[in-house]
């Protein structure tokens, strides 16, 4: 084996450490995204996901604070998301060259 292909493999290994990583704090964060209801009353928010074929709504209330937080959780899945797509494709990638 040379240095190079050392390398690589590290990378590798690196690579689906770090998927696993991800995969465990995205599942930990909520999905979906927050809808603003309006009623005479005032604004009710409500985070909205698929589960499973069903769409389910989870009534968060008018605490604007509370939503902010689960706003900027779901920002934070959505950027993971996209951080383990590429992951994956430079994974697929190092397989291609060491195998």
């Amino acid at each position: 084996m040379t240095v190079i292909e050392g390398v690589l493999q590290e990378e590798k290994e690196r690579n689906l450490w770090m998927q696993d990583i991800y995969l465990k704090e995205i599942s930990e964060l909520p999905k979906g995204s927050i809808v603003k209801k309006s009623k005479p009353s005032g604004d009710y928010y409500y985070l909205k996901y698929r589960s499973g074929t069903k769409v389910v709504s989870d009534y968060l209330g008018k605490d604007i604070e509370k939503v902010n937080q689960i706003e900027r959780a779901i920002g934070k899945r959505k950027h993971l998301e996209g951080v383990i797509k590429r992951l994956k494709l430079e994974y697929k990638q190092i397989s291609k060259i060491v195998k």
